[in-house]
């Protein structure tokens, strides 16, 4: 169970988001707050795993509050203003929701929180990824973050992860937020050493530590492999470990 806790200055959309956890079997309600002050008075004395945050609220914003308290919850932004996004993923929230919120739209959200936060559980040793070839180090890309162009050595790329509009790209101790589209990276990394594996991730196989069951394991980040690209995975792997 996720413990999780709604906050917006909106009765209306905490109603709304309410009934949307009490559908969803692996998330449990920890309570309703109207501010992100009251927000931090719930966190002080409660275990909370993720925090549905509106952004635009009276006296302390959504943004604010995450840029000044740094909750340890996964933030996960609520908000009816598309324009907000670009700063939401750079305090590393795990989604944004733009209002009016579907349900189906919620639950993808509240998996991808499941999938982050989801316990390894011990199982037998899985069979070993033969290595990839590492990129040389004349081997890179640019890419456009932060009002500049940042070169980007393929070696260091261990995933990518596609947020609607915006890429996050995982090379080093922050991730990396560019304007473009997963289809666009695909086409330009070069192939098999990076492999599409879900609809919002790409991965490099040089940096995968283990795969278990429908998941791929690179440090603490734990990817979900899609099913309509399990085949095509799995059948390179095994090509790699026949080599």
């Amino acid at each position: 169970m996720l413990r999780c806790l709604l906050v917006d200055d909106e009765p209306l959309a905490l109603r709304l988001l309410s009934s949307y956890v009490e559908r969803v079997p692996f998330l449990e309600l920890v309570g309703t707050c109207r501010s992100a002050l009251d927000a931090l008075t719930v966190l002080q004395r409660e275990a909370v795993d993720v925090l549905f945050l509106d952004i635009q609220m009276p006296d302390l914003t959504g943004v604010e509050f995450v840029r000044s308290m740094q909750p340890q919850a996964l933030v996960i932004f609520t908000t009816a203003y598309e324009n907000y996004a670009l700063e939401g993923f750079n305090l590393n929230a795990l989604d944004y929701l733009v209002k009016p919120i579907a349900f189906e739209r919620f639950l993808q959200a509240a998996q991808k929180a499941q999938d982050r936060l989801a316990p390894r559980q011990p199982e037998p040793a899985p069979a070993p990824v033969a290595p990839a070839v590492h990129p040389t180090a004349d081997d890179y890309i640019f890419v456009k973050a932060d009002y500049h162009t940042q070169r980007l050595n393929l070696r260091d790329i261990r995933y990518l992860e596609g947020l609607k509009d915006y890429i996050k790209i995982y090379a080093g101790a922050k991730p990396i937020l560019t304007l473009n589209s997963l289809k666009a990276f695909e086409d330009r990394l070069p192939s098999p050493d990076f492999v599409r594996v879900h609809r919002s991730y790409i991965v490099s196989l040089a940096h995968i530590d283990s795969i278990r069951k429908n998941r791929i394991y690179m440090g603490e980040a734990i990817i979900p492999i899609g099913e309509s690209y399990a085949d095509a995975f799995f059948k390179l792997i095994e090509e790699r470990n026949m080599h």
